[in-house]
């Protein structure tokens, strides 16, 4: 099919396709299911791919009121797991006609600035991860269509929330070092004020305190290799039994107690065991490999743009937390004596 030099309008789809264009509209704007047939459906989705077809959202914004643009609040980007939720909410919301505008808080969690001067002028929604959740008084973002990722659905300001099921990789890992002979904990936890990491803490607490003869100490690190270090070095020479395995809410904070011990002239996991939490690439540059639990980060942030999605439309999101699996690599063994 020839191209045109001009740009190809919808009127060329409809001719293309052998349709109206009221029925390009409804296909291209994804309101089509019930009004024409998926074999319509396809072909003005072939005639569109052929043309080039772009729809003019400026104008369809003008008829709809609407900029179709989403805000994803996260904390400042340190690793590579909110670089795969910004991915996977803007693959859902370009598949919808909307465009994603990624907003670190540039302390990691606390007041930002506002990116825009009035965003509930410039924006149709916000997805926002608890971590970061103290910026949205500041953008005011919790006067939005608000989706609230990794947050207490009984207490979030958002009118949905998205989680993945943190407390089921806790019990996974809790689990697996029980069955390995561990009674001896340290919990490194992150010093993040964020019910996720509240969770994590918990989860463990209850599990440990299950199973007689187990006992948790618990040192506090922000989410950093260095200050990690410092933590598990302290935590590791207190006076008593040393603990023969140490469970990191994030595998940062696994490769500080990973030179923390080295520096205790221990080995990992012969002498102490080591687990994290989120399977970064990090992960598998330790030596020995980090045990831990992956997640899907790009799952997380399709859910979360399927559930602003949903908000805007004034339907009830849907689905349970997203699993999350314990990878076993070899940070892990038998407790030492």
């Amino acid at each position: 099919m020839p191209r045109s030099s001009t740009r190809p309008t919808s009127r060329d789809v409809a001719q293309a396709a052998g349709v109206s264009q009221a029925a390009v509209s409804l296909v291209l704007g994804d309101k089509w299911r019930g009004r024409v047939s998926e074999a319509t459906a396809e072909r003005v989705r072939a005639a569109a791919r052929e043309l080039g077809y772009r729809p003019n959202l400026a104008a369809r914004n003008l008829r709809l009121g609407r900029t179709r643009t989403v805000l994803l609040v996260v904390p400042a980007l340190t690793t590579e797991f909110f670089a795969g939720v910004y991915t996977g909410a803007a693959r859902v919301a370009a598949r919808h006609g909307f465009g994603v505008v990624l907003y670190p808080s540039p302390e990691g969690i606390g007041p930002a600035r506002d990116p825009f001067a009035s965003a509930q002028a410039a924006l149709d929604g916000v997805i926002a991860s608890s971590m970061a959740a103290d910026a949205l008084t500041a953008i005011r973002g919790d006067q939005l269509p608000l989706v609230m990722l990794d947050s207490d659905p009984e207490g979030s300001l958002g009118a949905a929330t998205v989680n993945l099921d943190i407390a089921d990789g806790v019990r996974q890992v809790a689990e697996h070092l029980l069955g390995l002979g561990h009674r001896r904990f340290l919990h490194l936890a992150a010093d993040v004020p964020s019910w996720t990491f509240e969770l994590r803490a918990r989860e463990l607490g209850a599990r440990l305190a299950a199973v007689p003869g187990t006992d948790l100490s618990t040192a506090a690190a922000p989410i950093s290799i260095d200050d990690a270090v410092a933590a598990a070095e302290a935590a590791l020479t207190r006076p008593g039994p040393r603990p023969t395995a140490v469970v990191c809410d994030d595998d940062k904070l696994a490769a500080g107690a990973y030179k923390a011990i080295r520096r205790l002239g221990l080995r990992v996991p012969d002498d102490v065991s080591v687990t994290g939490l989120d399977d970064l690439a990090l992960a598998t540059a330790l030596d020995p490999e980090l045990t831990t639990v992956r997640l899907d980060a790009e799952r997380f942030g399709e859910r979360g743009m399927e559930a602003l999605l949903a908000v805007l439309e004034g339907r009830e999101p849907g689905g349970a937390d997203i699993p999350v699996e314990l990878v076993v690599r070899g940070s892990t063994a038998p407790a030492a004596g």
